[in-house]
Parts: structure tokens; C-alpha cells; sequence
């Protein structure tokens, strides 16, 4: 692909109205002007496949796609053909459409390890459906998630604890304790500590690295000997992972998961998954004090679950989670190679499962920096590049990741010449990008 001289003035224009209208400028804090370089904040007119055009015309090989969410690259034909079919019969009714029965059976039988699914569209509201349903089953009201894990929710028990909890009585946080990944010890203590006032372990089954041997399996157990659920929140392993999700690829069954992003390909579509004995205090057939689990009015749209179980088809027929994983694979390898040609090896840093990786920036003292993570945000965009991770598509080619090692290389490059020069301010126009969390703008 050839990369021309690039033009960022639409973009720059589009992003000043975005602010204008839109608290951040986008309707996801991940996707906001301020993870990106000063004036290098594309905003995107189209997709296909693995490449995105921004409204000033650039081209970009693209990565972590709607954050994780398009996991077979944009306008992939099955699914659109899906959509297009169930849109031509009417998209949300009075009653329940046969499609909500066909996709949790599609859902259910992709995923074993779950007996009921109730479909939502967005993640927090899985989690915290979840989360009310393990308090409703427990009657305890403690929530004790991962706090190694980056996000779990919008909503109040999450935000809490977070540098952004303006807004939320102080009284929520104190609801929610956390636990260190990997340390059974810890959570034991931690339960000892709340002593039958846990409701239940939220966590992702893994994230940069496979769990400890025996962890999952000894969380749950510990879990179930204190009289709290386990939930594993797969928003991001699912699919990506396997078809099963974390809990098939690693074998162990939480009581509650919540499903998502890879789910749909992009369109809006998510899953709260259980044991039967559970989910079915939000139904009808329980005789136990009801729970008002999830009701919205889109849940069910049409189109969207005809593309979750095309997004299952294609999972299953074209064997995409190892696709996933030999891209990545490819990836961080020509990553790895010529950040060491460039000498930056310690410092451009690829983590994390082939199908899920993320990189690391790090500075003079090998300690994690938003100036060099720009600097390196920075070539990239302008090589052609974009991506606030390494999470690949199905869709990418043998020649889309290496032109990418191409752009990475030249990347290394500059990021070398800052680290030799002790200054990385100089090689940057602006100012740098932001944590998400954060207390003030």
C-alpha cells in the first residue's frame, strides 16, 4: 500500500464540531481526540475488511477495531447479508420474534458451558445484570471484582472506584472490595476480611497471559466454599479466545458470564450466560423473590442477533479464533524482530495472547510512558497505521501485517533516536495522549 503525503484538515475541522456537540467528542472515552497524537485524530468516514478511509481520504490498516468489537473486519458479507435479510422483515416487535429463540439456541450451543442467555446491547449492562443477580442469589451485598482488569461497567459499582467517580455517592464504592489476579491467597484473606458479605468474584479468565495452573479452577472453588458466584466477564475473550469463550478454551465453567464486541462484528449485541438455577430468578418459572434482570426495548432487535449467529457460523465453519491467533502471531513476530534491529527491544513491547495483543511504550528507565506512546501512535498514523493496540481482524493479509512491520520498523526508528537523545519532547508537535481515567481534562 502506498502511503502518501497526509492531510489531517478535515479531520481536525470534524473533530473541533465533534467537541462542540458531544461531551468528549465521541461516545466512547477509548475512542476520544485525546488517545491520539495533537491534530492526528482521524475521523473515520468508511471501512472494508481490515482497512478504514478517514474524511480527509487517508487510507489506514487498522487495529483493534471498534475495540475489539469487529472481529472479522468491516462489511464482512455473511453478516451483512444477514442483517439486510432480517431488516427487509421488521426489526423490534410487541412480543418476542422466533429469531431471539433461533440465536439462543445458536448462543447456547456455541457456548456449553451456559444453559440460559438473555440478550442486551451493550456490555455494562450484562455486568451489571450479572452482578445484581449474584447479590439477588446470595443476599450479600459485596461485589469483589479483578483489580487488574482495566474495566468492567459503567455504571456506579465500577465508576466508583475509578479516578472519574464525580457523580457517585461514596456510598457504592464502599460496596465494592478487589482482588489481585493470579494470588489465591489474597482472595481467601479477602473473603475472611467480609466474612459472608460477598456476593461474588468478577474477573476476565485472562487477559495478557494464560492464568497460573490450577488458578481458575482454585478461584472458583474458593468462590463456591465462601457461598459466592463466580463471573467471568468475556466481553473481550469471547470468540476472540475461542468459540467457547475463555471458559472453554482454559475448561472451567463460571456460575454467571457476560458476552460481547466480537459477538456482533460491530453491531450491537451482548449476553448475560448461566446456570440455569440462577438465571432463572430474573424469569418466570421460579418461585423464589423475582429479579429484575434485563428488560430493555432494543435487546432483541432482529438484525442484530442475525448477525451475532452469522458471527457464530462464520466462528465455526472458517475456524477464525485460530485465524485470529496465527495473524497475531505473525504480527508479533516482525514486530518483535525489527524493534530489535532498531535497538528499542525493551522498549516497544508486544503482551498478550496472539489474537489479543496490546504493546507497551516504555521510556529511558523501562517505565511506562504516554510521551513515547504518542511518538510511536504518531509514525504509525502517518505511515498508515492505526490502532491504540495490536488486535487483529480476520480480514488483515499477508500484506497488510507486513506493511505494518514496515511502519512499526520505521517507528523504532525514530523512538531510538528519542531514547538517545533523552528528550522525546522534541519529537513530539503537542502534547501527549491521556489516560482514559483520569480526575480532571
Amino acid at each position: 500500500m502506498t502511503v502518501p503525503k497526509k492531510s489531517f484538515e478535515k479531520s481536525v475541522a470534524a473533530n473541533k464540531r465533534l467537541h462542540d456537540l458531544i461531551p468528549g467528542g465521541a461516545h466512547t472515552y477509548a475512542k476520544g481526540e485525546d488517545q491520539y497524537p495533537e491534530d492526528l485524530a482521524p475521523v473515520i468516514d468508511h471501512g472494508l475488511g481490515a482497512h478504514v478511509w478517514d474524511v480527509d481520504g487517508n487510507e489506514y490498516i487498522e487495529y483493534g477495531a471498534g475495540l475489539r468489537a469487529v472481529s472479522l473486519g468491516h462489511r464482512h458479507p455473511k453478516v451483512l447479508e444477514a442483517v439486510r435479510r432480517e431488516l427487509e422483515r421488521g426489526s423490534n416487535f410487541v412480543r418476542p420474534s422466533i429469531v431471539e429463540l433461533e440465536a439462543a439456541e445458536r448462543f447456547l450451543a456455541s457456548v456449553p458451558t451456559a444453559e440460559m442467555v438473555k440478550f442486551a446491547k451493550n456490555g455494562s449492562d450484562a455486568t451489571t445484570a450479572a452482578v445484581k443477580l449474584a447479590r439477588a442469589v446470595t443476599g450479600r451485598p459485596l461485589v469483589a471484582l479483578c483489580s487488574d482488569h482495566a474495566f468492567f461497567s459503567i455504571d456506579d459499582w465500577f465508576i466508583a472506584r475509578t479516578p472519574m467517580s464525580a457523580g457517585i455517592p461514596a456510598e457504592f464504592g464502599d460496596l465494592t472490595v478487589g482482588f489481585p489476579y493470579g494470588d489465591l491467597a489474597a482472595t481467601e484473606e479477602l473473603f475472611r476480611q467480609h466474612d459472608g458479605r460477598i456476593a461474588c468474584l468478577i474477573l476476565e479468565a485472562a487477559t495478557q497471559h494464560d492464568p497460573p495452573a490450577g488458578y481458575l479452577e482454585g478461584l472458583r472453588d474458593l468462590a463456591h466454599r465462601h457461598g459466592a458466584l463466580l463471573i467471568f466477564d468475556e466481553m473481550i475473550t469471547g470468540f476472540r479466545f475461542s468459540a467457547a469463550g475463555a471458559q472453554g478454551l482454559y475448561g472451567v465453567t463460571p456460575d454467571l458470564s457476560t458476552f460481547g464486541k466480537a459477538l456482533g462484528n460491530g453491531f450491537a449485541v451482548s449476553a448475560l450466560a448461566g446456570k440455569r438455577e440462577y438465571m432463572e430468578r430474573g424469569g418466570l418459572r421460579d418461585e423464589r423473590e423475582r429479579v429484575f434482570l434485563l428488560s430493555t426495548t432494543h435487546g432483541a432487535e432482529t438484525h442484530a442477533l442475525a448477525a451475532a449467529m452469522a458471527v457464530m457460523d462464520v466462528y465455526a465453519e472458517e475456524g477464525i479464533s485460530a485465524r485470529l491467533h496465527e495473524r497475531g502471531e505473525r504480527l508479533a513476530r516482525g514486530v518483535r524482530e525489527v524493534a530489535a534491529a532498531a535497538g528499542v527491544q525493551d522498549h516497544v513491547v508486544v503482551r498478550g495472547r496472539p489474537s489479543n495483543l496490546v504493546f507497551a511504550t516504555l521510556d529511558e528507565q523501562l517505565l511506562p510512558s504516554q510521551p513515547y506512546r504518542t511518538l510511536f501512535l504518531r509514525e504509525l498514523i502517518l505511515g498508515g497505521v492505526i490502532g491504540p493496540s495490536f488486535v487483529v481482524s480476520s480480514a488483515l493479509t499477508d500484506a497488510d501485517i507486513d506493511r505494518t512491520v514496515e511502519v512499526v520498523a520505521q517507528a523504532c526508528t525514530v523512538y531510538r533516536q528519542a531514547l538517545d537523545s533523552q528528550d522525546v519532547t522534541a519529537f513530539l508537535p503537542g502534547r501527549p495522549v491521556q489516560p482514559v481515567f483520569r480526575k480532571y481534562a
